[in-house]
């Protein structure tokens, strides 16, 4: 199978990460404005899979990797935990499929496994609520040390991903743990937590970070109360990158494309126009795109080089990549994209009309085929939505 060969010079050698590992359900909204605070209203339950950010990520890290759970290839550990449940089993089978190594992924007699509810308008775009009280706020310091020897033994080489869904203490212990073992650290957060992970310095100790927009402005502006233009907020994420020179932000404009800010230089990169099935999980997997790549060795960014149409162009970079990734992530109803494997994002390029650069071409190869896709069309047990 088609895959991403990690670059042993300049790449990573695994990735480890904790954050969210839940399933959900995904109503499509009736009327185009906004969920009102003391609305009721009505949508319509869809055929679609959800998922928590961290199994998002690494699935696409996963497959596009070709990780197999095995030695000799690009290794994959999610930390986390799950309740005994329907919904956490079949989570646990679908990332053991997709090659992650699940050893680190904890079930707690409890908590059930994390559940969202994901409402989407007509236009695809949309938001979900996460219950805060499920078993990945059960992550204890305990389950940070057990992963802590496969992270210094990849030390430079080692990817570690902190997202939300877990408690931002134990993100901190994380990160301070990846830190220690040289690790390249990911960090994302939503926008209610952007001041106070700021507080709390979890940004300080990140070497990427990836936001939306309005995650960009609250952290980048004064807060979440208001959404900075794109040229003021362009202009604020080159001097901040500028007086941090080995930071780097990436910045999702949605539909529009995404920008890669780097040592007080940028680079943007335009989606694809499309008939958009759902946009949950597109930052994820914009996200997973661009690990995927600098795992592979590719360039973060090439300054200056923007352009307004993505038919043309030619894909150099690990943000080209993410946005190729993200871009594909949303023409499925599902938050995880089934058929994301490499093989279908080129042939999605070539299809839109760009191409794939010959850097990116280089750093693939022919790895050990990967069994089929395990995530089926099947709803999930009645048990999961407890």
């Amino acid at each position: 199978m088609l895959a991403l060969r990690a670059n042993a010079e300049h790449g990573f050698s695994s990735a480890v990460g904790i954050g969210g590992l839940g399933a959900g359900m995904v109503y499509a909204l009736q009327g185009d404005h906004e969920l009102g605070r003391n609305e009721s209203r009505l949508g319509e339950l869809l055929d679609s899979r959800d998922y928590c950010k961290l199994h998002i990520v690494l699935h696409y890290v996963a497959r596009l990797m070709g990780s197999l759970g095995e030695s000799d290839g690009f290794r994959v550990w999610p930390v986390g935990v799950i309740g005994n449940d329907a919904a956490g089993r079949q989570i646990l089978t679908e990332m053991n499929a997709a090659g992650m190594d699940t050893r680190f992924v904890r079930t707690h007699p409890v908590l059930k496994t994390p559940f969202s509810v994901c409402f989407l308008y007509p236009d695809g775009s949309g938001g979900n609520i996460t219950s805060s009280n499920s078993a990945a706020a059960a992550l204890a310091i305990d389950d940070l040390t057990a992963v802590l020897p496969y992270m210094k033994s990849a030390g430079p080489h080692g990817l570690a991903l902190c997202l939300p869904e877990v408690p931002l203490h134990s993100r901190r212990e994380f990160l301070e743990f990846a830190s220690n073992c040289g690790n390249y650290r990911v960090c994302s957060f939503v926008l209610g937590e952007i001041d106070e992970a700021r507080q709390m310095g979890l940004i300080d100790l990140a070497d990427l970070l990836a936001v939306n927009e309005e995650e960009a402005s609250a952290f980048l502006g004064h807060g979440p109360s208001h959404v900075l233009a794109d040229n003021l907020l362009v202009e604020r994420a080159v001097e901040f990158t500028a007086n941090r020179p080995r930071f780097r932000l990436v910045v999702s404009f949605g539909r529009r494309g995404a920008y890669g800010f780097e040592a007080g230089c940028s680079q943007f990169c335009p989606a694809p126009v499309l008939q958009v099935k759902s946009t949950a999980g597109a930052g994820d997997a914009l996200l997973a795109g661009i690990v995927s790549a600098l795992a592979a060795g590719l360039p973060f960014i090439i300054p200056t080089e923007y352009g307004s149409s993505f038919s043309g162009r030619t894909l150099r970079t690990a943000l080209d990549f993410g946005v190729l990734n993200g871009s594909f992530s949303v023409t499925s109803p599902h938050t995880i994209h089934p058929e994301a494997v490499l093989a279908n994002l080129f042939a999605f390029a070539d299809l839109h009309g760009a191409c794939m650069g010959d850097s990116m071409r280089s750093a693939c190869s022919d790895g050990k085929e990967i069994g089929p896709e395990k995530i089926t069309d099947s709803t999930w047990p009645e048990a999961s939505t407890g």
